[in-house]
């Protein structure tokens, strides 16, 4: 199977200049309210360029969630993968509240955007969410093994379980901060599942 040649150093920052663009103009208008054009004049290039790396939007779009997810999860990694008590969870979910207050709760989750956009349109792209998403829980899994790795937690604790239900209500938690221009749907869903892990403290 042949594979394309790496990319130049001017190439790979062409590239990454086009994505950002369009994560940034898809995060604002979504990906329907995106055309190529306006990718095109966003990121200074050229039409060719954009088709040079990218075959369709579609692709371009599979690149957006590749983005985002390692801005969203790659950020958020680094302080979950350090969890080693309750009050550095609360720490995390304190980073989180106030990035969505920062942009005055404008916006809503990139991620959960995009999912509610084109997971039923675009199973390529539901696929990638999914993964992206998965990615986001294992995270928040990982971080909370290291709890129970460090007797934080009990042993019988559930990081899976755990894991899931508080990137539930962390969505659910940004979309109602992004409909009703308020975080405290978003700080109280993390601060009960926050609570709920609490009970698991070690003894």
């Amino acid at each position: 199977m042949s594979t394309s040649p790496p990319l130049t150093t001017k190439g790979q920052a062409t590239r990454d200049r086009i994505v950002r663009a369009a994560a940034d103009l898809m995060f604002r208008h979504g990906v329907a309210g995106t055309s190529t054009p306006a990718i095109r004049d966003a990121a200074g290039v050229s039409s060719s360029q954009i088709y040079h790396y990218f075959a369709d939007k579609d692709a371009l779009t599979r690149a957006v969630i590749e983005y985002q997810t390692e801005a969203i999860v790659g950020a958020q990694s680094a302080l979950l993968s350090r969890l080693d008590s309750v009050a550095a969870l609360r720490a995390w979910r304190d980073v989180v509240v106030n990035a969505v207050r920062d942009l005055d709760c404008v916006g809503g989750c990139p991620l959960g955007s995009l999912a509610s956009e084109l997971a039923d349109q675009d199973p390529g792209a539901r696929a990638a969410l999914a993964d992206s998403f998965s990615r986001w829980a294992g995270a928040i899994r990982d971080g909370l093994r290291h709890m129970v790795d460090a007797r934080v937690l009990r042993p019988e604790a559930d990081p899976d379980k755990l894991s899931l239900a508080m990137l539930a209500a962390l969505q659910g938690g940004l979309l109602l901060a992004q409909a009703q221009r308020d975080p405290a749907a978003l700080e109280a869903a993390l601060d009960t599942m926050i609570e709920r892990i609490e009970q698991q403290a070690a003894r």
